[in-house]
């Protein structure tokens, strides 16, 4: 533990200020976009159009954090049901995954608190209560269920998308891209959380936990299952690490595939991605 703590405390920093910055991008947008006092708000009476903006924003913040250098450097995760994913495909060790995950819940808490702090009172409007994510009127089951069904194909496109050499530099995109859909089509279902790290910043900030074991549950079961999938389909050896976006010189803390990759392999990636360096795949 203290010798993981030394070596990579960097990344855990990284994963709860990924995570801290989006809790702190959400609350803004969703304050400019559904507060009543909004010029938005008064413009856009169409729920659906609102959220279509609300995930643009959400979508392109992930993409810009996954893409950034800090999402280079840890990965990307800012989820622990990510991370767990990735630590039952034996990417991440077992201390590392501990701490990412306890700074994804510290990373979320701050976030919300850090908006709050600039925003004040319009955060804990009703209409926007700390962005905190609740079942809708379809009830609990639908939630969990939806939860669950979006977590798994968020994780099923990553694991499928890093591994594959034409597709890996645009999981980013990808994940971008299924967030505006999520949160446009599903957030009236369950709020469009996947990230039990997320809901907990949310929550306490709100002192609002109505189905929180939803989101505490429902997130990490649907990726542990799309990993299970992929383990049993294609096997371990098929995915090659745990980080987002792998194509560029920051260090790799985890149990890194691409160097037990036989030497022309590895020739075929960095011809495809020149800035990946055999020393910095280690």
């Amino acid at each position: 533990m203290i010798i993981a703590l030394r070596q990579h405390w960097p990344e855990y920093v990284i994963e709860a200020a990924l995570l801290g910055l989006f809790m702190v991008s959400a609350g803004l947008f969703a304050t400019i976009i559904e507060h009543p006092n909004s010029p938005i708000r008064r413009v856009l009476d169409d729920a659906l159009l609102r959220r279509f903006l609300m995930g643009l924003a959400m979508g392109l913040t992930a993409v810009a954090l996954i893409y950034s250098p800090w999402g280079k450097r840890s990965g990307a995760h800012f989820n622990p049901a990510v991370t767990l994913a990735f630590f039952r495909l034996k990417k991440i060790r077992t201390w590392d995954a501990f701490f990412y995950i306890f700074f994804q819940f510290i990373g979320a808490a701050a976030g919300v608190l850090l908006v709050w702090l600039l925003i004040g009172n319009p955060l804990s409007h009703p209409l926007i209560r700390f962005v905190v994510t609740i079942p809708g009127r379809w009830g609990i089951s639908v939630a969990f269920i939806a939860e669950m069904v979006l977590s798994f194909a968020l994780m099923f496109v990553v694991l499928f998308s890093t591994n594959t050499k034409k597709l890996a530099s645009l999981t980013g995109v990808f994940a971008g891209i299924l967030l505006v859909l999520y949160i446009t089509i599903e957030a009236p279902i369950s709020g469009m959380s996947i990230n039990p790290a997320r809901t907990f910043g949310s929550a306490l900030a709100a002192h609002l936990w109505t189905g929180f074991w939803i989101y505490l549950l429902a997130p990490p079961l649907g990726m542990l299952a799309a990993a299970e999938l992929r383990l049993r389909t294609q096997g371990a050896h098929s995915v090659l690490c745990a980080k987002l976006h792998h194509q560029n010189n920051k260090r790799c803390i985890f149990n890194c595939g691409f160097k037990q990759m036989p030497h022309e392999k590895q020739k075929q990636w960095k011809i495809e991605f020149p800035s990946l360096q055999s020393e910095d795949l280690i």
